[in-house]
């Protein structure tokens, strides 16, 4: 063993142990500490996204309109999506804790004048503000986390932070239909308030000693400014294309030319700003491009298949609503011990690549066999929608970690903010492709309002085989997890760093100004 291998060997042993292993490094119990606040603000932006869902026709009961009922949706994703990365870059100016704490208090801000909205269009700019302060606290907390733990063990701490997630999913939707039909839908926007100021009190306690990167920044306003103009219409035209409006129609084509149009000009501005929005050397870095593009095709499959399957659940196999709930939970829960087996690994294995790269291997197999044989035992089906869950959960922690560590630190939170945010188009974008091959078959997809019984009747009398219907969906999704197969096999696979502060050559080149910590 060489001696810079055994100081690594002893810096991990120290760490384990719960001490330092340098002076500028926190121990395991400050690390436990802090995530343990930051998990508590994740908990709210995750459990707001969930909790809606299933109070959802309540609200739309009471103010006598469903009609805009999909824009308490639309509008929390729109601003959540398009505000990201504008917090990633604040982050790294500003601090984490200061961005956090605004986050944390615009979402209660948007909470409040949910629970007291007087109608719908209120409700709807309730939800938007929600989006605003929501959007910030995932790429914040991942950003936290680089500050605070190496890279060659973060995998682990990213793994249990999407335990968050899965939680939320699942006691989201309960939590929403116990408290909209036993008390009121306002209760799951009123619940928002104690847990926020849960959250503002411990990321005031626990968060006040993170570095900030002293350097003199020129705030690209109106690059982000630009980026959001770009992002707002091409959500809304996959939000929207196939269920509200036909995707020839006039007004989805509009919506994807002025897209198109406004990323040319954000593009262009890029080149020529001086400190533009989204620094060049961040997107031009092989390993931020490949790993946001797996992790963003590993997200959208699985959003996809937390869409759909239920659907195939109750028109395929014939369940109730309340049984399909119980046969998605190995889908939406597999994903987080996929996350934690491969953080885990990352901590102790030169090439931590091979860990999503076989397991996104089992579940691309997996989905080609559901692809084959849609009408399998619903045991076989369970158990292979669990093998696919499993494998998207080990690409979160090697692509994050991996971004987190080809950057400069100052860097950090615009990468994550930008991670997020396409990672949030690609999801858009695989939904809408699935939504689209139902709606090639059925000429309906279930945002559409079509319940599954309907839909089967419909589909029966039309002489359609649902079953030849989501063996397409499968294909996709299978399609989708091989191109994330393929980005995460062409990342460079970096040697992790075993420390949280840069190495003298890099924070020079990279960093003139010195990580203070805050005050």
């Amino acid at each position: 063993m060489s001696r810079s291998e055994a100081a690594d060997h002893d810096r991990q042993n120290r760490l384990h142990a719960g001490e330092p292993a340098t002076s500028g490094e926190r121990t395991h119990a400050q690390i436990r500490a802090i995530v343990i606040g930051i998990m508590l603000a994740m908990f709210l932006a995750a459990l707001n996204q969930t909790i809606v869902a299933t109070a959802l026709p309540t609200m739309g009961r009471d103010f006598d309109d469903f009609e805009n009922l999909s824009w308490i949706v639309t509008a929390y994703l729109l601003t959540s999506t398009a505000v990201s990365p504008l917090y990633g870059k604040f982050s790294d100016i500003y601090g984490r804790r200061a961005m956090m704490l605004t986050a944390i208090g615009i979402f209660a801000a948007g909470s409040l004048m949910c629970a007291v909205a007087p109608n719908m269009l209120v409700l709807i700019v309730g939800r938007g503000l929600q989006g605003v302060g929501g959007g910030g606290i995932l790429p914040i907390a991942q950003s936290i986390l680089a500050d605070i733990i190496a890279p060659r063990s973060r995998g682990r701490w990213q793994a249990y932070m999407g335990s968050v997630w899965v939680s939320a999913g699942a006691l989201g939707p309960v939590l929403g239909g116990v408290l909209s039909q036993h008390g009121h839908w306002r209760l799951v926007f009123w619940v928002n308030l104690p847990l926020s100021a849960a959250a503002a009190l411990m990321t005031w306690r626990r968060l006040g000693d993170l570095p900030r990167h002293a350097r003199v920044h020129r705030l690209d306003l109106l690059g982000a400014l630009l980026m959001m103009a770009a992002a707002i219409p091409l959500l809304l035209a996959l939000t929207w294309g196939g269920a509200r409006y036909a995707w020839t129609s006039p007004v989805i084509l509009s919506l994807i030319a002025l897209s198109g149009v406004l990323t040319v000009v954000f593009t262009w501005h890029l080149t020529r700003a001086t400190e533009p929005f989204l620094p060049l050397e961040v997107m031009a870095n092989p390993i931020m491009r490949w790993g946001t593009a797996s992790t963003s095709f590993a997200m959208g499959t699985s959003i996809g298949l937390t869409i759909f399957v239920p659907l195939y659940f109750e028109v395929v196999h014939k369940l109730s609503a309340t049984e399909s709930g119980l046969a998605m939970i190995p889908l939406v829960g597999l994903t987080t011990p996929g996350s934690i087996l491969s953080g885990r690994a990352m901590m102790y294995l030169k090439h931590y690549k091979w860990v999503p790269i076989v397991g996104l291997v089992c579940g691309i197999v997996a989905l080609l066999v559901l692809a084959w044989r849609p009408t399998l035992p619903l045991n076989t089906v369970i158990g292979l929608l669990t093998i696919s869950a499993m494998a998207i959960g080990t690409v979160y922690p090697v692509a994050t970690v991996s971004i987190q560590n080809a950057l400069a630190r100052h860097q950090v939170g615009i990468a994550m903010g930008a991670m997020n945010f396409f990672r949030s188009l690609g999801s858009a974008l695989i939904v809408a492709v699935m939504g689209a091959i139902i709606l090639a078959y059925l000429g309906a997809v279930p945002e559409r309002g079509t319940g599954a019984g309907s839909l089967g009747a419909f589909a029966a009398s039309l002489g359609i085989d649902l079953a030849d219907v989501f063996r397409w969906v499968f294909v996709c999704a299978a399609v989708c997890l091989a191109l994330s197969l393929v980005a995460i096999a062409g990342m460079e696979e970096r040697p992790l760093r075993t420390t949280t502060a840069p190495t003298p050559a890099t924070a020079l080149a990279a960093d003139p100004g010195a990580a203070t910590p805050a005050g």
